[in-house]
C-alpha cells in the first residue's frame, strides 16, 4: 500500500469518527431541549419566566445515561422543587435500543457474531456480555412486551390491516426466514394502533387464521373493513374467521403483480391510466373509465387486460367507505411504513440468533410507534362512517 492511499484511508476513518462525534453532540443537544421542554410545560413557565401560569419551580439537575445506537449520552435531568417531575424520555426511547443490543449481544455470546458486534455492544453499553447479563437485560423488556401483546382490546376496530414481513433466524444451527405478522387497527376515534405482532414459520392459511383468532380471544371487535395484500392463505383466514368484514385488496400490490402481465419494454401510459381509476370520486367513475382502459389497451395487451377485468374488483372494494377515507384504506401503505421503519433497525443485526430476540425487538419497535400514534391527534375522521352508517340504514328503512 502507497503513502497516499494510507493517508487516504486514514482521512475517511478520521472523517467517519468526526460524523459520529458531531451526530452524537447533535443528538445529545436535541434530547436535552426535549427535557427541558417536558420541565417547561410541566411548570407552566420556561426558565425565569414570571407567570400566573407557573405551578412550581426548578431545582437544579441531576445526570443520568442513555443508551444508544451511537454511543451512551450523558444527560442532564431537570428537577423540580416538589419533586414530582418525571419524563418517559427514557423509558420510551430504551425499550427498543434495550431490545437491539440484547439481540446483538445474544450473537456475540452465541460466538456467531464478528469483532464488530463485539465492539458495538461494548460502546453502546460499556462493558462485556455474559448470559446472565443478557438475561437480566431481557427480563424486564419481556415483561413489558408481553403485557403490550397481551392486552384486552375492550373496543371496537371499524378497520384492520394486515400484513406481513420476513427475518433471517438461527435456529438450531440453521438460518431460515420466519414471518413476522402485524395487524393494525383504526378505533372509533379514528386513533391508529398495533394490535399485534407475532411470528410464525411461514404465511398460511393456519398461522394467519391462528393470528386472527387469537386477536378475537384478546377481544378484536366491531371490524367492518379488511385491507391486506393478495396472499392466498391469508384471503381464506379471513374469510373464517371475520366473516362480516369486507375485504380490500391493496392497490400497490396488485398494480405491482400487473407488471407479470406486460412485456418488459411495455408503454407505461398503460399501468399509469390504470392507477387512476383509484383516484376517481365513487365506484361509479372507476367503473367507467375501466371499461374505457379495456377498450384501449385490449388489443397490444389481451394478456393484462384479461387479468385485470378478473381480479380488479378485489381493489375496488375501497369505494363503499367514505371519500374521506379512500386515500388511506386503499392500500397497505399504512403498515407498509412501520414495515420499512422495521427493517431499518433489523439490519443492524442481520441474522438474529433465534426467534425469541427477533420478536422482542419487532415488538418493541412496534410498542413505540403505537405510543406515538396514541398522541396524535386522529388519523381518520370516524364521524363520516358513523353518516354513512345512519343514511344506509335510513334507506333501508
Amino acid at each position: 500500500m502507497t503513502t497516499k492511499e494510507r493517508n487516504t484511508k486514514l482521512s475517511a476513518a478520521e472523517a467517519v469518527a468526526g460524523d459520529r462525534d458531531l451526530i452524537k453532540a447533535l443528538m445529545k443537544e436535541a434530547l436535552q431541549e426535549v427535557l427541558e421542554g417536558e420541565m417547561t410545560e410541566f411548570l407552566g413557565a420556561s426558565s425565569g419566566e414570571r407567570t400566573e401560569a407557573r405551578s412550581g419551580y426548578r431545582a437544579g439537575y441531576y445526570g443520568r445515561s442513555l443508551v444508544t445506537r451511537i454511543g451512551k449520552l450523558e444527560l442532564r435531568i431537570p428537577r423540580d422543587r416538589g419533586g414530582e417531575f418525571s419524563t418517559e424520555l427514557f423509558e420510551r426511547y430504551a425499550r427498543s435500543e434495550k431490545a437491539l443490543v440484547a439481540a446483538l449481544a445474544e450473537m456475540y455470546v452465541q460466538g456467531v457474531s464478528t469483532r464488530k458486534v463485539k465492539a458495538i455492544t461494548e460502546e453502546l453499553c460499556g462493558h462485556s456480555f455474559s448470559a446472565s447479563s443478557i438475561s437480566a437485560i431481557n427480563k424486564g423488556l419481556d415483561e413489558s412486551l408481553a403485557k403490550f401483546a397481551n392486552r384486552p382490546l375492550d373496543e371496537a376496530y371499524p378497520y384492520l390491516i394486515l400484513d406481513a414481513r420476513y427475518e433471517r433466524v438461527r435456529e438450531n444451527g440453521v438460518i431460515g426466514h420466519q414471518a413476522v405478522l402485524i395487524a393494525i387497527g383504526i378505533n372509533g376515534e379514528g386513533k391508529r394502533q398495533v394490535l399485534a405482532v407475532e411470528m410464525a414459520n411461514r404465511e398460511s392459511q393456519s398461522s394467519w387464521k391462528d393470528f386472527l383468532l387469537r386477536l378475537k380471544e384478546r377481544g378484536l371487535s366491531g371490524v367492518e373493513f379488511v385491507v391486506s395484500d393478495d396472499h392466498a392463505g391469508l384471503k381464506k383466514a379471513i374469510a373464517v374467521v371475520l366473516t362480516e368484514a369486507a375485504w380490500q385488496r391493496c392497490y400497490v400490490h396488485f398494480l405491482r403483480n400487473a407488471l407479470d402481465y406486460l412485456p418488459r419494454k411495455a408503454d407505461d401510459d398503460c399501468l399509469q391510466e390504470l392507477r387512476w381509476l383509484y383516484d376517481r370520486r365513487d365506484i361509479q367513475e372507476a367503473q367507467r373509465d375501466l371499461a374505457a382502459w379495456v377498450g384501449k389497451w385490449q388489443a397490444k395487451y389481451p394478456k393484462l387486460v384479461d387479468w385485470v377485468e378478473a381480479n380488479i374488483t378485489e381493489t375496488l372494494t375501497f369505494y363503499r367507505l367514505p371519500r374521506a377515507h379512500h386515500k388511506h384504506l386503499k392500500s397497505t401503505n399504512m403498515l407498509e411504513r412501520l414495515n420499512e421503519e422495521i427493517k431499518r433497525r433489523t439490519l443492524v443485526v442481520r441474522i438474529f440468533p433465534n426467534t425469541e430476540s427477533c420478536l422482542r425487538l419487532i415488538r418493541a419497535l412496534c410498542v413505540e410507534t403505537h405510543e406515538t400514534w396514541l398522541e396524535d391527534n386522529r388519523y381518520l375522521n370516524m364521524t363520516f362512517l358513523a353518516e354513512q352508517k345512519k343514511e344506509l340504514l335510513r334507506l333501508a328503512a
